[in-house]
C-alpha cells in the first residue's frame, strides 16, 4: 500500500479539501504513475454534485490523467520508469465479454472498474481518480504518450479527445464530409479541432455569437447561430454529421433539421434531464440519433497517436488544486476556454 495525497469532496454539497488515502499495492502487471496533470471534465461536476445519482463519498474525481511512470510490475512489458503515460475513464474490465473482445471495454458487460466513483474488479476496493498524487493501474489500461508533448494539454484528450474522436471516426468524418459541432466547450473545442484535422468541413453550432471567432481559430470553416431562426432555416439539410456536446437540457429538434437525408446526430454530452426527441425530423429525412461513450483502449491509443502526429491538443487553463472550488463554479457558468488542467505538482 502507498499513501496518496489528493483533493476530495465528502458530500454533494461540500467543498474540496486535502485528503490522504491508501492506493492498493501494485501487482506484477501494474503500472504506478506519478500524476502531473489531470483535466476537469464536466462529468466530474455531475458526479461531485450527484446529479446523475449513485455518487460515492468521499470522492476523488478525475479521469483525464497524464503523468510519468514511477514503477512497473515485473510482468509489465509496454512501460518502464520515466515513460510518459495516461489513464482515461477506465482502469479495468472483465476482458472476457463480447464487447471487451471487440475492443469496446467502455461497454463491458461487467465487472468493470471506472477510474473513480467505483470499485476495482474485486467489488470492494474503491477507485479514486486523478485529483491525486499517483495512481496504480493495470498495464492494459495505461496509454502511451509520446515523449516531449505538453502533458497539461494532453491530459484532457483522455476523455474530451476520445469522446469526440470516436463518433467522428465511426460516422466517417473526413474530406468531403460536412460536420457540425453543437456546443463549443470542453468537448466541443476538441470536436472542432479533430474534425478539422481529419479533413472535414467543420461548422460550429452555438447560441453564443461571441463563439464565432474562437470557432474559426480552432479550425472551423463556418458558424451557425442556433438562436437565429433565419440562419437555421437557411442551413437546412447542410450537414452530414452533428456531434452534440451539450451537457445541459437543450432542444435537439432544430439541430436535426440541419442534417441532410440520412444524416446522423451523435450525442456525447450527457444532460442530467431527458431530452425531447421529435419524430418528424427523423422520419421525413431518414435521419438518426446515436449515442457514443468515450472509446475502447485501442481506439484511445489511436486517438493519442493521431493527436501527436497532427499536433492537436486541448486549449487549457492550468490551475492549482486549491482553486478547484472556484474552477467548478466557473465551469458551471461556462467560464473556461476550454478545459481546466490541474497541476498536481502543487499538491
Amino acid at each position: 500500500m502507498s499513501q496518496a495525497k489528493a483533493y476530495a469532496v465528502m458530500s454533494p454539497t461540500s467543498a474540496f479539501q486535502p485528503w490522504t488515502f491508501e492506493r492498493r499495492e501494485p501487482g506484477d502487471r501494474d503500472v504506478v504513475i506519478e500524476i502531473a496533470f489531470c483535466g476537469i471534465c464536466h462529468s466530474d461536476l455531475h458526479q461531485v454534485r450527484d446529479e446523475w445519482g449513485g455518487s460515492k463519498f468521499p470522492m476523488v474525481p478525475g479521469h483525464e490523467i497524464a503523468g510519468r511512470v514511477r514503477a512497473v510490475g515485473k510482468k509489465v512489458r509496454k512501460f518502464k520508469a520515466g515513460d510518459d503515460a495516461g489513464v482515461g475513464c477506465l482502469v479495468n474490465s472483465c476482458g472476457k465479454c463480447a464487447n471487451c473482445r471487440k475492443g469496446l471495454e467502455q461497454h463491458c458487460a461487467g465487472p468493470v472498474a471506472f477510474t473513480y466513483n467505483g470499485f476495482e474488479l474485486d467489488g470492494k476496493t474503491p477507485t479514486y481518480g486523478g485529483y491525486s498524487s499517483h495512481v496504480v493501474v493495470d498495464e492494459r489500461f495505461v496509454l502511451k504518450i509520446k515523449s516531449g508533448l505538453p502533458l497539461e494539454r494532453v491530459a484532457p484528450l483522455l476523455c474530451a479527445g476520445i469522446t469526440t474522436y470516436s463518433p467522428l471516426k465511426r460516422f466517417g468524418a473526413g474530406k468531403g464530409k460536412r460536420v457540425g459541432v453543437l456546443g463549443l466547450g470542453g468537448l466541443g473545442h476538441m470536436g472542432v479541432k479533430l474534425a478539422a484535422a481529419m479533413g472535414a468541413e467543420v461548422v460550429v453550432l452555438s447560441g453564443t455569437a461571441a463563439k464565432k471567432a474562437d470557432g474559426k481559430r480552432l479550425g472551423a470553416h463556418d458558424f451557425i447561430l442556433t438562436s437565429d431562426a433565419a440562419a437555421m432555416t437557411k442551413n437546412t439539410g447542410r450537414l452530414d454529421l452533428i456531434v452534440d456536446t451539450v451537457s445541459a437540457p437543450h432542444d435537439i429538434g432544430a439541430a436535426l433539421g440541419l442534417l441532410n437525408t440520412g444524416g446522423t446526430l451523435a450525442l456525447v454530452g450527457a444532460s442530467p434531464k431527458p431530452l425531447e426527441l421529435p419524430a418528424f425530423p427523423l422520419i421525413l429525412a431518414r435521419r438518426q440519433v446515436a449515442g457514443s461513450l468515450i472509446g475502447g483502449i485501442a481506439e484511445t491509443q489511436e486517438m493519442l497517436d493521431f493527436c501527436a502526429k497532427k499536433k492537436v491538443f486541448a486549449d487549457v487553463e492550468v490551475i492549482e488544486p486549491r482553486a478547484l472550488d472556484s474552477a467548478y463554479e466557473r465551469l458551471t457558468k461556462g467560464d473556461v476556454r476550454y478545459r481546466f488542467s490541474i497541476d498536481l505538482s502543487k499538491l
